[in-house]
């Protein structure tokens, strides 16, 4: 028991990763508001993201940059960091194209409810 705490305590990340995409994928699957669906997403999104830099971490590494006379030092791999900025800069815009359909939802159907959107899928007003 003892070591397993131990072991918890030094991957606190993978722990912390691992329970906020628990919250976000139980957000989505329960909840039937689209709005706390996209959030439960980019809870799930979040999680990715410290996982993915959290597992490239080394600990007590240098910066990978050429310095004279550090010839064997180990070095933080900079690639993970560069691709989650990516990632990053890919969530908010899928973020933004989901907000802009959930107006577009709501001026259609007065509801961002996916039950009551069920309910009323052949009586849309058109709001053109």
């Amino acid at each position: 028991m003892n070591q397993l705490f131990e072991k918890l305590i030094l991957n606190y990340p993978y722990v912390i990763a691992a329970v906020l995409f628990t919250i976000g994928a139980i957000t989505v699957l329960t909840r039937s508001s689209l709005f706390k669906k996209l959030i439960g997403v980019n809870i799930m999104e979040s999680a990715i993201f410290l996982l993915f830099v959290s597992s490239a971490y080394i600990r007590r590494a240098k910066v990978p940059m050429h310095m004279e006379g550090v010839e064997k030092a180990v070095h933080v791999n900079p690639l993970p960091s560069a691709l989650m900025l990516t990632g990053i800069v890919v969530s908010v815009s899928v973020t933004a194209f989901a907000l802009a359909l959930m107006i577009r939802l709501h001026q259609s159907y007065r509801t961002t409810n996916l039950k009551i959107i069920e309910e009323k899928k052949g009586e849309v007003q058109k709001n053109d």
